[in-house]
């Protein structure tokens, strides 16, 4: 039994001290520095690029380059210099890691019809990095092992005979009603704050709806919004759409300035 205090105060102790607020005034744990998050990032991107088959069309990778790097110019951090990478896959989707990478799978610009629609998801993927997404689902693993050695040092020393089974039953539960919940948090305030960057960097927010309807024609059936990690199309449009008035001003403002259109080459 001496075992649940000691483990329960270390718990206590790394939560305590990492509560942070995300952009958006919601409260995360954070228990990884920058340096230590920005390090898996530069790691996990040198390892996709060598399982994933680099691009070599110069029209698109030129294409990709221009609406990444309108988008991360209006970044706060201004002396980081993001990496791009187009990858050959039919993977309708993009990325952003910690230390300033981006990937773009080939698939994705099928869906995303012009440079407005593809800065709406490179916007978002961003998003999530100014945000610490990366170090709040790190941290929350962290924390749900924790939580898992209580669980299991307090059904141990209680005799339970079946723990194994109540392992199962207590993991299904963090999974659902702790990690994913989060998650589906995490993505709408990527949407929230992807919108505004892209509107910012001079390209048409209203074309963040159009993106996420041509989402909704290949997507299929998505299963319970309870169930996913990312809010339903019809959610996502829903507050994109209650989130025009505010950055449509950011957009007019900027667009006569954005000298260089990154309309792909034919």
């Amino acid at each position: 039994m001496k075992s649940i205090p000691v483990l329960l105060l270390s718990a206590l102790l790394l939560s305590g001290c990492a509560t942070h607020q995300s952009p958006t005034g919601r409260g995360q744990t954070l228990l990884f520095s920058s340096q230590e998050i920005s390090l898996m990032g530069d790691s996990s991107f040198e390892q996709i690029k060598k399982q994933e088959k680099v691009s070599k069309n110069n029209k698109l990778v030129t294409y990709v380059d221009c609406v990444a790097n309108r988008v991360t110019a209006v970044l706060p951090n201004k002396g980081l210099k993001w990496d791009v990478v187009v990858f050959e896959s039919d993977q309708v989707n993009a990325f952003a890691l910690p230390g300033g990478h981006i990937g773009v799978y080939t698939g994705l610009l099928k869906i995303a019809e012009n440079e407005d629609q593809l800065a709406t998801v490179i916007g978002h993927e961003v998003a999530h990095v100014l945000a610490n997404h990366s170090n709040e689902q790190v941290s929350r693993a962290q924390m749900t092992g924790i939580g898992m050695q209580l669980a299991d040092a307090a059904l141990g020393a209680g005799g339970v005979s079946n723990k194994d089974l109540y392992m199962a039953a207590l993991g299904l539960g963090t999974q659902v009603g702790f990690i994913l919940p989060y998650g589906r948090e995490q993505e709408s305030e990527a949407d929230i704050m992807g919108v505004e960057l892209m509107a910012r960097a001079g390209f048409d927010p209203r074309q963040s709806m159009q993106l996420w309807l041509n989402m909704a024609k290949v997507g299929g059936d998505q299963g319970p919004e309870l169930l996913s990690t990312h809010p339903s199309h019809s959610h996502r449009i829903d507050d994109l759409s209650q989130m025009q008035a505010q950055v449509m001003p950011l957009y007019l403002a900027s667009k006569d300035k954005v000298r260089n259109s990154c309309r792909i080459s034919k």
